[in-house]
């Protein structure tokens, strides 16, 4: 895929990926320079330009993920498998059959819910939560 930005001043002032207007002055083309982002480590945050290059680059920088927000994450995926089942189990009481939720498999998703977050929370390194995944 081919870029341009628009250069007006030394600021880029627009980026697209599709050629720009004939005619239109300060256009150049760009590549994009993006880093390799090590899985559950780091993120993309933000970018830059290099103007002196040809073609302009646009540069993504990288963050590290912290482990707090590595466990923020887990816990809210074992929330939400809970809240999948509980909403399961609610709908099956509220349908216009015979058939009830069963509170078991509820107390039961609650405990797994419980006993994984405990152990997300009980990490302290990035490899720890490596291994829970």
């Amino acid at each position: 895929m081919s870029l341009y930005v628009q250069v007006i001043e030394g600021d880029v002032v627009k980026v697209w990926d599709t050629a720009p207007p004939e005619g239109e002055a300060d256009w150049h083309e760009a590549i994009e320079i993006i880093p390799e982002i090590v899985k559950d480590r780091q993120v993309i945050e933000g970018h830059t330009f290099d103007l002196t290059s040809n073609p302009v680059q646009i540069i993504y920088l990288l963050r590290d993920i912290t482990i707090e927000e590595r466990k923020d994450t887990l816990i809210n995926q074992a929330k939400n498998a809970f809240k999948i089942i509980v909403n399961e189990q609610m709908l099956i009481e509220m349908s216009d059959t015979d058939i009830s939720g069963d509170l078991n498999t509820i107390s039961a998703a609650k405990s797994v819910k419980d006993a994984r977050i405990a152990t997300i929370n009980a990490c302290v390194t990035h490899d720890e939560l490596d291994n829970l995944v």
